[in-house]
Order: structure tokens, then sequence, then C-alpha cells
């Protein structure tokens, strides 16, 4: 690892300065959502889970709004959808906690707070996701893990408040959420943020298969979670986003980002050989490697959707929406190990029907993961149409491929494949090393090294190696 100076680290932390707003856009929704259905203080007795009907309207709004893409994006420059989704959690809020001190409507309000809620929620993590896509990826995965991390010990906080103040909270936490959204969106220029146009395209339906793959196996084993493992702002939550952030924004300059997209499966796979043993181990160690595991897949999940987004021009709210329905997926894992555990089977013999459920999935996931050689593939996604949108698209798709096909023959590290791509793109040096965090002598070196392996001396020999206009290349 390159050791960095005192001016290297002064700029490692002027690469955090913006993330404020971020940080806490995201962090205070998933706090608001914890607080309010995943993990409720004060839950009224109703004959139905609220968390349940939240998570089918959050599945049916994401697939709305993914399905009107193209007429609502950029969500952020709709005039109704900040007001809208800040008025939907408000009420879900009220709902919610007077539910709780009125037994006699207390149905009728959880359902319409449920509801109003999931459309809230999804707004504005959505409007969050607009935010977030014109910076580059590592910023993306810095900021998302920060703010995962960051609701945890807020969450841990609000657990110490009275009714009142945690009702307060509560009521404040999505004004908060939307003012940083509405900040963070504002703080790009108007050149970087996202447009409605986009080319008509297949859905990727790999990652889909993915994470619906993962969210049912945690869905048939969220019944047995030890305490502090969980999906949402929970104690591995934490841990995992914790590590992830760490790792990314300290050793960044060894290794790139998509070289951790295989690592969900080795906690998965970890955390279910640790299952036999729960009887001597205990049920943590399992509980938060499988949790872990889920949590790391869908942050890992949303950057593939990011660099989709990225480099092929689609809006960020058509993939990330439609995204939305793998989350029915956790609960209806949850219903089977439900529907299992009414059997008349035993004890033992439905740990052994979960168990070779659980192991035919992540053999599934395993082949869909392997798959794809690097996280910027096309995971299943093509462009459909043939217009100059579409043109700028397959150009990027090509050059792609081959860089691919080049990385493959040459055998460029994975840092030294991540520094072609972006040289191939026409990033300026100052771009790259403010997109990787890494400084201007380790840049040259990486530069240096892959000119040696592939034999050129130069941008112009390097464009003209992958078939682009040497006109695209901005130097130094």
């Amino acid at each position: 690892m390159a050791v960095f100076s005192k001016t290297k680290s002064a700029h490692r932390v002027d690469q955090l300065d913006t993330m404020i707003p971020y940080l806490f856009a995201l962090g205070c929704a998933r706090v608001w959502m914890t607080l309010t259905f995943a993990a409720p203080l004060h839950a009224a007795n109703v004959p139905f889970d609220p968390h349940t009907v939240f998570d089918y309207g959050y599945a049916v709004v994401g697939v709305s709004v993914g399905l009107l893409a193209r007429r609502i994006a950029p969500l952020q420059e709709q005039r109704w959808s900040k007001p809208f989704a800040l008025t939907a959690m408000v009420v879900s809020s009220a709902c919610m906690l007077i539910a709780s001190a009125v037994p006699v409507w207390a149905a009728v309000l959880s359902a319409v707070g449920s509801v109003m809620g999931a459309a809230g929620f999804c707004l504005t993590l959505l409007l969050v996701t607009e935010a977030l896509v014109p910076l580059s990826l590592i910023r993306i995965a810095l900021y998302t893990a920060a703010s995962r991390f960051i609701a945890v010990p807020l969450v841990l906080l609000c657990e110490g408040l009275d009714e009142v103040r945690l009702g307060i909270v509560i009521a404040a936490l999505p004004f908060i959420a939307i003012g940083c959204a509405t900040l963070a969106y504002r703080s790009t220029s108007e050149a970087d943020r996202p447009t409605g146009a986009y080319p008509k395209f297949t859905f990727p339906w790999k990652p889909v298969a993915l994470y619906a793959i993962y969210s049912f196996v945690y869905g048939l084993r969220e019944h047995q979670l030890a305490a502090g493992a969980g999906m949402h702002s929970s104690i591995s939550t934490a841990l995992i986003m914790g590590a992830f952030f760490l790792v990314v924004y300290f050793f960044s300059g060894r290794f790139s980002v998509s070289a951790l997209y295989r690592s969900p499966m080795l906690l998965m796979v970890c955390g279910l050989l640790l299952v036999p043993a729960e009887g001597l181990l205990g049920t943590a160690a399992s509980s938060y490697l499988i949790s872990m595991s889920y949590t790391l897949m869908s942050l890992l999940i949303s950057l593939l959707l990011y660099d989709l987004s990225k480099r092929l021009g689609i809006a960020i709210i058509a993939l990330s929406g439609i995204m939305k329905a793998v989350t029915l997926f956790t609960v209806w894992g949850a219903d089977c190990a439900n529907l299992l555990a009414a059997s008349p089977l035993s004890d033992q013999a439905q740990n052994i029907v979960i168990m070779v459920a659980v192991v035919m999935l992540v053999l599934t996931g395993s082949l869909i993961l392997l798959s794809e050689k690097e996280l910027a593939s096309k995971w299943g996604i093509r462009l459909l149409d043939t217009n100059d949108l579409v043109e700028d698209g397959l150009r990027t798709e090509r050059v792609s491929e081959r860089c691919s096909a080049i990385t493959k023959r040459y055998h460029l590290s994975p840092r030294e494949d991540e520094i072609f791509r972006l040289l191939a793109q026409g990033k300026a040096n100052r771009a790259i090393e403010e997109e990787l965090f890494i400084a201007s002598g380790t840049l040259k070196a990486h530069v240096q090294h892959i000119y040696v392996k592939i034999g050129i001396h130069s941008r112009k020999e390097l464009a003209e190696l992958v078939g682009e206009d040497e006109d695209v290349f901005i130097r130094r």
C-alpha cells in the first residue's frame, strides 16, 4: 500500500466535505423507517403486521415509479415529489403514533399509516438516488455506507427517549431527510444532474434474480436471527457498513470497489456453515454473518445499478424503482418459514428442509454471480432504441467490451483494469485521482504499468486500441 503524506491525508478528508447532506438524507430516512415500522418501540395491537403492509406498498410504489420514469424523471425536478413524500411520511408518523394510543382506531390508522409511509419512504429513497448518481462510484459507495452506519447509533439513541420526545423525533426525521436530499441534489452542477431522456432497455434480470435469492434466503432465516442482527438499522448493519467504509476509504489504492462484489457470497456461506453448530456456539455467529451478507449484497446491487445508469444513460429511478419489488422476497421467505413451522414436521426435519432449500438457492446465486466477471458487466441489460442517445450508450458499451477483452488478454489487475477503463472513457488524470482516491504518483505508476503490459506508449495508441475517437481523450 502506498504511504500517503499529510497533503494526501488532507486530500482524503476533503473528499468527504460534501458528505453531510447525503449522510443525513439516507440516514434519517432509515432511522424513521426503523422506528416506525421495522422495530417500533410503541406498536399498536392490530390483527396484521404493519411492516408487511408497508413492504407491499413499498414494492408497489417503487415499481410504479420505475414504469413511469420516462414521464417523471428526474424526480427531483417534479414539483409534487418532495411535498408528497414529506406529507406521506408525516401523515404516516401521526397515524402510527395515534394508533398505539387509540386502540379503537388502531387497525384503520395502522393500515393508512403503513401505505402512506411506504409511499413517502420509497419516494425519499429515490430522491436520494438521484442526488447520488452524479457522483463518482467510490463516493457513492462511501456516502451510502456511512449513511447506513450512522442510522444505527441514531436508532439506539432514540430508544432511550420517552414517548413525547420519541414522537417529536419521528415527526422531525422526514423534514430532515427531505431537506438534506434536496440540498444534496442542488449541490451538484446542473450539467451533472440526471436528465429525463434515456433509452429503452431490457431490465437487468441477473441482479434482480441474485438479490431476490439473497432476500428469500434472509427471509427463511429471519425468525431465527439473534438479537442485534438484521437487515435494517441493527448492530450487524453497523459492523459491515463500518468495515466497508474503512476498506474503501483507506485501501482503495490497492484494489477497486468492484473487487469486493463477490464478498457477500463468502459471508453467506460462512454463516450457513455455522448453522449446524448453533447448538454449541449459539445463533449469534451465523445470524450476524447472514445479516451482514444480505446487507452488503444490497449495497453492492445498488452500486451496480448506479454504474449501469452512469454508463448507459438510463434514469436511475427506472432501475432502482423496479428493484424495490425484490423486498417482497424477504416477506415470502418468512411466510414459507412460518408455513413450515406450522406443518406436522419435527423441528429437526424443518431445519433440514430449510437448509436444503437455502443451499440450492445459494448455489443458484453462485452461478449467477460467477457468470459475471466483474461489477461493470451488462448483467442481462440490453438497449433497444436506435436514436442518438442509445448510440452513445452503445458506443460506451462497445468500449467497455473492448476493455474487458484487453484486460483478459494482458492480465491487468483489478485496479489496472479500473484505471484503464477510465482512461478509455477520456477521463483526465486529475479526475481519475479524485474518483479513485489515489495520489498523482500512484496513478502515474499504474498508467506506466498498463502501458508496459499492453505495449503502448500514449493515450493516442490507447484510443486506437479500444477503437475510440482520439478527440474524446483529455490530456493532462
